[in-house]
């Protein structure tokens, strides 16, 4: 199988880090996208929305990270991604999650104290920087809340949703995320970020 990826991409963390988790070999091919390679027309035929990652399995091509993570779980008996059919609508919850509210917290964030200053595109928006505090803290909560009694997001073990709203974390000391209220979260991240696969796939080691 083949993995378009950009290593710096949290996305693209989440699918190659599960991929290591479980043994799976992947042929790697760096897409930069500071380069503009992901606007080229052999990338476009692979994805039309020109974004990483893209999976390649043979004829079979898949993007949308959330969707490479379910089909990588699926090739391999594992604990990610349970056969329950209850454990996976569990797992699912929490990935449209954080697809639908945990990243559009986070990404702004990222984007104001952290790519912005990187790139040199100037100064972080104030009031974008409130608007996003505030919302995080709204969605922060909920997760805080949900893990103050338990190890994972999800039954007794990690899973595909650890890997998926532990993503949009990647970035959260330069991000500038304000964490400081939620211990159970940050003892949660801790454990994702000890895992062998999280560590090599860390875009800032």
């Amino acid at each position: 199988m083949k993995l378009y990826y950009f290593p710096p991409s949290p996305n693209t963390r989440k699918a190659h880090a599960v991929a290591i988790h479980l043994g799976l070999p992947l042929d790697l091919r760096l897409i930069d996208l500071q380069q503009g390679e992901q606007r080229t027309p052999e990338f476009i035929a692979l994805n039309p929305t020109g974004r990483t990652p893209v999976l390649q399995d043979g004829d079979f091509i898949l993007w949308e990270s959330t969707a490479i993570m379910q089909y990588l779980a699926s090739q391999v008996p594992n604990s990610l991604w349970p056969e329950d059919a209850r454990s996976r609508a569990d797992i699912m919850r929490w990935q449209s999650w954080q697809l639908a509210h945990w990243h559009g917290v986070c990404q702004p964030l990222q984007y104001e104290n952290f790519v912005k200053p990187l790139l040199q595109l100037g100064e972080p928006d104030p009031q974008v920087v409130q608007e996003a505090t505030e919302r995080f803290h709204q969605e922060a909560a909920v997760l805080n809340d949900h893990l103050a009694e338990r190890e994972f997001l999800v039954g007794d073990g990690l899973t595909l949703a650890d890997f998926s709203v532990a993503s949009d974390l990647t970035y959260a000391g330069p991000g500038q995320f304000p964490l400081t209220d939620y211990a159970p979260l940050r003892a949660w991240y801790a454990r994702i970020e000890a895992l062998p696969a999280w560590q090599q796939t860390n875009p800032r080691s």
